[in-house]
């Protein structure tokens, strides 16, 4: 199946922004299409509690899933970077973002096309291909080779070199449940408003569990994932070694001790990856400070992020599809406690050149298994375009932008580009005290 691009205008880098000069048309691109009914708000808190999906009981039994310290027994390695998903995942609760950062590699052939890395292990005797990934941990629980052996070092020719966050999760379940639509029609707004400037990229991704069944990406620096139980089982193969119903095959049988996949159903039917599943799409979105959000200078910073274009891309709000629309292939139904819900990401989950992108194409093989590797090159557009980064809980992030090379709001606002001219020159252009107000505002989110 082709990828599915919407929003697709001709893209004009350093073009300052025209049409955002009203206040009024910005909060026109603010807000994106609703039913008439105005929908329930999305619970936000940083408790640790259930949404409502499931009961209280049910949501920790899954979160010491999350939480859980795997080991080779396990299906751990041999190359990996964590030993549970909480440990990329955990401020200020299991699910939120972290620090931690994921080296992503590559290189350009003699074309200009960008090509996943061939990296050696183990002496030569395997080489790691498909992937962008590097793993900076290795075990070998038969000795085959010594750990040091084992362990993935970059070769010179991967010219290409990223660093990427990690990634907030909690709220995740609304983001899955929004439906396509939405975010075809904001890729088409932002296009049509700004006369070509602004153009983001809804790109259609396959959904896992449901072979065949492709929706817009949605999760993933580079939107790589529109399913929360795809997304468990990229993550289980790729960040810590383990296979699974989804991500079977391993990616180096060099010292490969446990049959695949590693991971199966237990007795209540589920496996490691239904539980982070439904752990994520139990979790409420990340909250205000609602102390600073009611100052005057975070107020008036509000004011300021819409007047300079900032919500163009950063959208407010959005809303879930109704209780009882199924998705994800029919594999999943929104339940009551997503469905019709109102949340605040401060995205619109597009992806989007603003000057910072780190030159990665989706690696197919590694998101999506070999089966997918004939889509490969319909991917190539993602090069340098990133997904809008959600700004709810940013005041938890002391590193911003995708490679964390950020350490302030202001430096992360100065360093946008391209479709992001605009902005970033209005904010030059702010007084020092509205530069202050808006930061206030950002620092509440």
């Amino acid at each position: 199946m082709a990828m599915l691009l919407t929003g697709d205008c001709p893209m004009k880098r350093m073009v300052v922004i025209l049409v955002l000069g009203t206040l009024a048309w910005a909060a026109m691109q603010s807000a994106p299409s609703s039913s008439p009914t105005s929908p329930n708000e999305a619970p936000a808190e940083f408790d640790g509690q259930t949404n409502g999906i499931v009961d209280q009981a049910t949501h920790e039994a899954d979160q010491a899933k999350f939480d859980e310290v795997e080991d080779i027994p396990d299906g751990l390695g041999p190359i990996y970077n964590a030993q549970s998903c909480r440990e990329c995942h955990q401020n200020p609760v299991s699910g939120g973002l972290s620090q931690i950062t994921e080296l992503r590699v590559g290189h350009r052939n003699s074309a200009g096309k960008f090509v996943n890395s061939s990296v050696p292990i183990a002496d030569g005797t395997a080489v790691i291909t498909g992937r962008t990934l590097i793993n900076d941990r290795a075990i070998c629980p038969n000795a085959s080779f010594p750990n040091i052996q084992l362990q993935e070092r970059v070769p010179d020719r991967e010219k290409i070199r990223t660093l990427r966050t990690s990634l907030n999760l909690l709220g995740d379940g609304f983001i899955e449940a929004v439906p396509d639509e939405t975010f075809k029609n904001l890729a088409a707004d932002q296009c049509r408003k700004s006369h070509g400037k602004i153009c983001g990229k809804a790109i259609s991704v396959p959904v896992l569990e449901a072979s065949g069944t492709y929706r817009i990406g949605r999760f993933g620096w580079k939107d790589q994932h529109a399913s929360l139980l795809s997304f468990a089982g990229d993550a289980y193969l790729n960040e810590m070694g383990i296979t699974n119903r989804l991500m079977p095959t391993e990616v180096t049988t060099l010292c490969d001790t446990v049959p695949d996949p590693e991971n199966t159903p237990e007795a209540d039917g589920l496996a490691d990856i239904d539980h982070f599943a439904r752990f994520m799409r139990a979790t409420k979105a990340p909250p205000r400070d609602a102390q600073l959000a009611d100052t005057a200078n975070a107020k008036k910073g509000s004011v300021l992020f819409n007047k300079i274009g900032c919500a163009v891309c950063h959208v407010r709000t959005l809303e879930t599809a109704p209780a009882g629309t199924p998705i994800n292939g029919g594999t999943f139904t929104v339940p009551d406690a997503l469905g019709g819900k109102q949340f605040h990401p401060f995205s619109d989950f597009l992806l989007h050149d603003v000057g910072t992108g780190d030159g990665i194409v989706i690696p197919v093989e590694e998101h999506f298994g070999r089966a997918y590797r004939e889509m490969q090159s319909t991917f190539n557009i993602t090069a340098n375009r990133m997904r809008t980064p959600p700004l709810w809980g940013a005041r938890t992030r002391s590193r911003l932008m995708h490679d964390g090379q950020s350490l302030t709001f202001e430096d992360a606002i100065l360093r946008h580009r391209g479709e992001a001219e605009g902005a970033r020159k209005k904010f030059g252009h702010l007084s020092e005290a509205e530069k202050k107000q808006l930061i206030t505002f950002l620092k509440s989110l």
